[in-house]
This record gives structure tokens, sequence and C-alpha cells, in this order.
């Protein structure tokens, strides 16, 4: 019995710490250990252990997000926008709201997730020296100022950028040099486009969160915009800048001539900034999934819930990057 609570205690965190975002950080962690793979001095065992930290410290961070953003707009702030006629995802925090579990277990939760996230990167020094705590340290002070104070940086109008680095960068170079042990310059140039799509998923999400945020006085990017025209021509340089990398390291020959596939995500990336526009245009328009949009999850549970406008964005967004990095996981065992 003692094991099926603790089965149904981690089941119930992984899907409260939004379970469904972790391909964000996961993509570009096989990614990294892939093209890790192909160097002399790789070794599986640390590499995978890296992989498993950046997990738990990803669930770990989105844990620690609704225990800050809980305890400073409290239960009620999502309802009362709604009740003012603003679209909001009142699902946000329903673990708590609805007296499931409470801000104690929620910090024992955190830290618990955290505490795997460090065993790892302690494992992983035992193989590559100090530079891994480094990394750990960073990555650690990086997450937990996300909305934790004093930074408090998602609510500066940095959330989007601090993700873009932790999740792009810093996540690829730490997995890269855990599986191996040293730099490459080609991995650094790709972890810039991935850093991009993993803050095109934040800033997408933040566009959709516009009215919430800004009468909670959470300063994103997308607030500090202020003017949707502005915001959408900010999500269109995101993503083209992205792409765009790729063909100027292709073209310097930074990247060899097979990561031109990864032009065969456009179409993703189109059909997003459109959904972004109607979005803004006509909020209420409703919009199906398509095969090419990729895994949208039980659909028909998304819409009887309400939230079909917010997922068909958030996956969409979330699928690109996922595309994304499989191309280059692809193209990296290329000969």
């Amino acid at each position: 019995m003692c094991v099926k609570k603790i089965l149904a205690a981690i089941r119930f965190w992984t899907v409260n710490a939004r379970l469904k975002a972790l391909p964000q950080s996961l993509l570009p962690a096989v990614l990294a250990f892939c093209m890790a793979s192909r160097r002399e001095g790789f070794s599986a065992l640390p590499g995978v252990m890296a992989i498993l930290g950046v997990a738990a410290g990803h669930l770990s961070m989105n844990l620690f997000d609704d225990y800050f953003d809980y305890r400073a707009e409290g239960s009620e702030f999502r309802e009362a926008m709604v009740r003012k006629g603003f679209r909001a995802r009142t699902g946000k925090c329903a673990y708590l709201t609805s007296g499931r579990t409470g801000l104690k277990q929620l910090l024992a939760a955190c830290l618990i997730f955290g505490g795997v996230g460090v065993g790892f990167g302690a494992a992983i020094y035992l193989f590559r020296g100090t530079m891994v705590l480094w990394f750990a340290v960073a990555t650690a002070a990086l997450g937990v100022s996300y909305s934790g104070r004093p930074l408090r940086l998602s609510y500066r109008g940095l959330g989007e950028a601090l993700i873009g680095l932790m999740f792009g960068p810093l996540l690829m170079a730490g997995v890269y040099f855990s599986a191996c042990g040293q730099w490459d310059w080609t991995t650094a140039f790709v972890s810039v486009p991935v850093g991009l799509l993993v803050a095109n998923i934040v800033y997408t999400h933040a566009i959709m969160d516009y009215e919430p945020d800004r009468e909670a006085g959470k300063m994103t990017f997308a607030v500090l915009l202020k003017s949707k025209k502005r915001m959408l021509a900010s999500l269109l340089i995101l993503l083209v800048a992205a792409f765009s990398s790729i063909l100027y390291g292709v073209a310097r020959g930074s990247l060899p001539l097979p990561y031109l596939l990864t032009m065969l995500a456009l179409p993703m990336a189109a059909a997003l900034f459109y959904l972004m526009v109607e979005f803004i245009r006509h909020p209420e328009k409703k919009f199906s999934p398509r095969v090419w949009m990729g895994p949208m999850g039980d659909w028909e549970r998304i819409q009887a819930s309400g939230l079909d406008w917010f997922m068909i964005r958030w996956l969409l967004a979330r699928n690109l990057l996922s595309f994304f990095c499989l191309i280059i996981i692809v193209v990296c065992f290329i000969p």
C-alpha cells in the first residue's frame, strides 16, 4: 500500500508540474547528448544523468513558478479576471485552489524535484569535475529567480529571455559537456535557435495571458510591449531569427549543409504566427488541429475544458521546437 501511495504521489506531482511542457527541456537535452555522441571522450552514463537532471530541474522550476505566483496572487485572481470579462486560464494551480494540497506540500515537492536534479549533478561531478557544479548552481539560481524574490525576472519583462538562455545555450552546453567533457562551436551555434524557439513557447503563452498578467501586475515581455501589433511583430522577429540563424550558419560554413532540413519546420512556424494573428484579431474563432501540427493530446477533453483556444497555440509552439530538434538529431548522424 505504501508503494501505491508513493507512486500516486509521484504521478500527482509530475502531472501538476506540467509534464506536457517537458519536451521544451528534454528535446534540447537529447539533442546535445546526440551531438556529443559523435565526439571523442563521449560517455553515455553522465550524459543520461544530465538529461534526467534537466528533467527533474524543469519540473522543480515549474512547481516553484506555481508556488511563487500563488503566494503573490492568491487563488482567486484568475477567476476574478474571467468574471471581469478577461479570457484567462482558470485551470492554473487547480490542484491548489481545489484544496487537494497546500503550499507546504507544494514547497516540499519543489525541493524534492530540485534535490533529485542536484543529486544527478553531484554524480556527474565525479566524471567531469567542478565545471558541472557551476552549470548546476547557475541554472538553479536562474530557475528560482524566474518568479522568486528578490529578482522575480518574469515580472520584469525578462522571463522569456531567461527561459531561452537556460533551455537553449546553458542547458545544451551543460549536457554536451557532461556527455563528452569538452566544448563544441557547432553545438553552441545550434543552441541559439533552439533557445529562441524555447523562448517562443513562453512568449506565445505570454501573449495569450496578456490581460490577466497585466491585471496581476506581472510584467511579461508581452505586457512590457503594451501594443498587440508590437507583440505580433516581436513574435515574427523571434521566429524569423531562429530559422535565419541556421541559414547564416550554413552560409558561413559553421553548420553542414544538411542542417537546411530544419526548414521543413517552417510551415509549423507560419501556422503558429497565423493562429496568433487570429487570436489578436478574432479571439473567439475556433481552430482544429491538423496532423502535421504534431501531437495535441486528448483534443475532445481539451475542448470540453474550454482551453482549446489556448492549447492549440501552446502545443503548436511546443511541437515546433520538438520537430526542429528532432530534425537536427537525425542530421547529426548523417556522415
